[in-house]
């Protein structure tokens, strides 16, 4: 399963890849990073074959989250990536934003990878 990770933050690339070595190693789960909405859109526009899911921050300079999530379920239609938002605002205006755009889940910041893992594989079964 491709994931692509979008995120203004550099570092989550390291998280990610330490808290996912072992479905990485073994070719379960492939995560590409992108650090902007702007960079995510042009990352489709070259792979949106390839994403099967995409972790989203809501709140990034440029496209925010939402925007990017707008633009995705709209321009991507068969099949659609499934689209996780990831944010350190949890509130309910960011959530219900989220859903009303098509968001298939929303994860609140510090992320608890054990979720994550188990949300990720029952997508991937």
């Amino acid at each position: 399963m491709k994931i692509l990770v979008v995120d203004d933050e550099k570092d989550v690339q390291i998280l990610f890849e330490q808290r996912f070595r072992k479905e990485i190693r073994s070719g379960e789960m492939e995560f590409a990073f992108a650090y902007s909405g702007e960079e995510a859109l042009e990352f489709m526009s070259v792979h949106y074959h390839e994403a099967v899911l995409i972790l989203s921050d809501i709140n990034m300079p440029g496209i925010s989250g939402l925007q990017l999530l707008q633009q995705i379920k709209e321009k991507y239609e068969a099949p659609p990536p499934a689209v996780m938002m990831i944010t350190a605002y949890g509130d309910s205006e960011n959530y219900n934003q989220a859903m009303k755009l098509g968001a298939d889940d929303f994860l609140t910041k510090p992320v608890d990878f054990t979720v994550l893992k188990e949300k990720l594989k029952s997508l991937a079964a």
